[in-house]
């Protein structure tokens, strides 16, 4: 019988809620596989690989495992935003040499549409090698832009259902904050993650599918001016006295001082200004139908990390997605990706299968336009019926001791480094 070799799994992109369930998924679902090993970490990512740094998660105490289900974010392993460039033929040999040196058999990548390109790459590149690995693609991404338009390799992605449940409650709260303070502050403008994409904006119409609140939602698909973006709010307020703007971070508003990750992707945190400030001085400069000023309410990082909003939906698919990538791997099946599908009929019900890591590597989501609303504010019900079943119906349970959560804290167990000292090729100066 041949001897089990090990498994790499890493983390690239922004962190989710359930992020860490899938890894959770992962670690539990290897243990009953004998071809499988030692189950590694790679501490942020691809550089982890790179910089050979990798956690036993095999040496874990199995209480601290469990708590991944609840813990938000990447902290326990780390994430990047490292990408593997072609033109960057040393970090490519690098993995090989790294996988090799620590009898890695399989590797699992966690993330969005660059990860599953690295992921695409790294089993592409193997095969090429004649090196004997397992390469698979996990998915995760809040944005919920894996995938194709159609929904045919994926419905959704881990970490959506989470941040759109967010942003219903976030958008209840608000409602009611700016109906009690309105004869002040009649206008508040709160901005949503999502560059390119307006699956998590739209999130807001789930707090108000009747549309009884004074709700306006612009999404980065559909453009306005800022001179119609005060139109629209200030019809609102002559109708209704107050309004609610949920906006996109990648709204077209002018130039913000962008500040670029080294995907290349906007940071909108780190510009120089936002979306949400640049519609607020806006409006209060050229005035509000009815007394009062408008206010910003930006959100940041923490709809990402959120836990106490995270979709029970979500949770669990974010697991059986972690468990199905371990079943592609034991069944020798590289070059693909775990996904998610919905069956079809009026109970949403899903199955978990597989796609082409090729296929997933050069599509990219976008927001079905027939989605969006005649007014162009606001999305159909169509959306909501589509969104409604991945936020779920009851708040997740978190532990606490002391008041405070209880989150899974690692142990620094390392594999010992057999290579010599490397700094990826992108970091050197």
């Amino acid at each position: 019988m041949p001897s089990a070799r090990n498994l790499v799994v890493a983390q690239s992109g922004g962190p989710s809620p359930v992020i860490n369930n899938t890894l959770r998924g992962i670690v539990e679902a290897a243990r009953d596989v004998q071809a499988i090993g030692t189950v590694y970490g790679a501490r942020h990512g691809i550089e982890g690989v790179l910089k050979e740094e990798l956690l036993d998660l095999s040496a874990q105490p199995a209480e601290e495992i469990s708590l991944l289900r609840t813990t938000p974010a990447a902290g326990s392993i780390g994430t990047c935003r490292y990408k593997l460039r072609p033109q960057q033929q040393e970090d490519f040999d690098r993995v090989i040499e790294v996988f090799k040196a620590h009898q890695v058999g399989y590797f699992m990548y966690i993330g969005g549409n660059d990860s599953m390109d690295t992921a695409h790459k790294v089993a592409a590149l193997a095969h090429e090698r004649g090196l004997d690995l397992v390469a698979v693609g996990v998915p995760k991404t809040i944005d919920n832009d894996v995938g194709d338009s159609a929904f045919r390799l994926i419905d959704h992605t881990p970490g959506y259902g989470s941040v759109a449940r967010y942003w219903m409650h976030a958008v209840q709260n608000a409602n009611e904050e700016n109906a009690g303070s309105c004869p002040a502050d009649p206008v508040l403008v709160m901005q949503a993650m999502g560059r390119k994409i307006g699956f998590i904006p739209a999130a807001a119409r789930l707090a108000d599918p009747q549309r009884e609140m004074p709700l306006l939602i612009y999404l980065a698909e559909r453009a306005w001016s800022l001179e119609e973006l005060a139109d629209h709010v200030n019809d609102m307020l002559r109708r209704r006295g107050r309004a609610l703007v949920v906006i996109s971070e990648g709204f077209a508003v002018g130039s913000l001082g962008e500040v670029r990750d080294s995907f290349g992707h906007v940071a909108f945190s780190s510009s120089h200004t936002t979306v949400a400030q640049v519609v607020v001085n806006y409006l209060n400069e050229v005035g509000l139908a009815v007394k009062g000023v408008a206010r910003g309410n930006v959100a940041g990082t923490d709809q990402r990390h959120s836990m106490a909003y995270a979709s029970p939906v979500d949770l669990e698919e974010a697991y059986r997605v972690g468990q199905q990538a371990v079943e592609l791997a034991a069944r020798g099946e590289s070059g693909y990706m775990a996904t998610i599908l919905r069956e079809p009929g009026p109970i949403y019900r899903v199955r978990y299968d597989r796609v082409p890591l090729a296929e997933v590597a050069n599509s990219e989501r976008t927001f079905p336009a027939s989605w969006i609303g005649p007014s162009g504010t606001d999305v159909t019900d169509d959306f909501v019926r589509y969104a409604r079943p991945l936020i779920g119906d009851d708040m997740i349970h978190l532990p606490l001791i002391d008041g405070r959560q209880r989150l899974a804290r690692l142990r620094p167990i390392y594999a010992a480094q057999k290579l010599g000292r490397y700094v990826p090729q992108a970091d050197r100066r």
